[in-house]
């Protein structure tokens, strides 16, 4: 999951995706231990079984995603499941509740995954394939759906974690000349976002989490912008962790200071709000 995207030109408006990757990390302290990451990881995790399944469920004080506030500042309610199997195989399914303030006619993020992971000495791989999905959200101005669709390669030397995430279905997050309104007839296949974490051992059971992520919007570079976030996760045990940190997106064009759907409310108003601006948040998460 995704971030968004949307015009100051409210006639047409649209936002952007998260995602996310997995977000998520989203506001688990990237998603990438709170929303798809923990998915691709799992492929490189060994297990004395067969076969392994995990559930997951987090409450956060608001959903984050590459650095975007997508619950519109509000508490958000995530949960997913995973499937790993001991040769590297992986497949899982995770969602999260969101603002229709950030996706028009949208109130969850539903995220397909699969992919397979490897080691080659002290080097973790994973490669996999993630689709996006928005159930019910369409923009209204261009009835452009916001689902999409990322191969991801991800690699990891302990405490260094690098991924990069390429679009490949024909629009990133329903980007493209006719919700942008900029040209004609273009497409954002092959936009990329590339996430470095760094997760630092402090204490027992607690972890200094710092991430950097940049997101390219191929064929629409004002779109483009970069992320960081830093955080603290407290193991609570049981399967219980606590994260709280702070997060902040930035775009050089100003293109989602004041961010919209263009779509009003019951009375006829529009909402207005900065996903990228700098935001506190915390989430307590089990997996089970």
């Amino acid at each position: 999951m995704p971030p968004p995207s949307c015009p100051r030109n409210t006639s047409h408006a649209m936002h952007m995706p998260r995602a996310p990757w997995r977000h998520c990390l989203c506001a688990s302290a990237l998603m990438l231990s709170g929303t798809l990451v923990q998915a691709q990881d799992a492929g490189t995790a060994s297990a004395p079984d067969a076969r392994r399944w995990s559930v997951n469920a987090t409450l956060a004080s608001q959903y984050l995603a590459r650095g975007m506030r997508q619950s519109w500042g509000q508490p958000a309610v995530q949960a997913g499941i995973d499937y790993s199997h001991p040769q590297g195989f992986f497949l899982g399914a995770w969602g999260s509740s969101l603002s229709p303030r950030f996706i028009d006619g949208g109130h969850m993020e539903l995220d397909l995954y699969g992919g397979y992971g490897w080691s080659a000495g002290p080097l973790n791989y994973s490669a996999g394939l993630y689709y996006y999905m928005y159930p019910g959200a369409r923009m209204a101005a261009t009835g452009t759906r916001y689902n999409y669709g990322e191969a991801v390669l991800s690699a990891n030397y302990q405490w260094l974690t690098v991924k990069y995430a390429l679009t490949v279905t024909r629009d990133y997050f329903g980007y493209n000349s006719s919700t942008l309104l900029e040209g004609t007839g273009r497409h954002s296949r092959g936009s990329g976002y590339l996430d470095i974490g760094l997760n630092v051992p402090l204490a027992q059971g607690t972890e200094l989490q710092l991430h950097y992520g940049w997101q390219r919007v191929r064929s629409f570079s004002r779109f483009n912008w970069q992320d960081v976030r830093v955080a603290l996760s407290k193991s609570l045990g049981s399967g219980w962790t606590l994260v709280g940190g702070v997060t902040r997106a930035y775009n050089s064009h100003g293109v989602y200071d004041a961010y919209t759907t263009g779509t009003p409310d019951t009375r006829g108003r529009l909402h207005y709000s900065n996903p990228t601006r700098a935001t506190a948040f915390v989430t307590l998460g089990m997996v089970f």
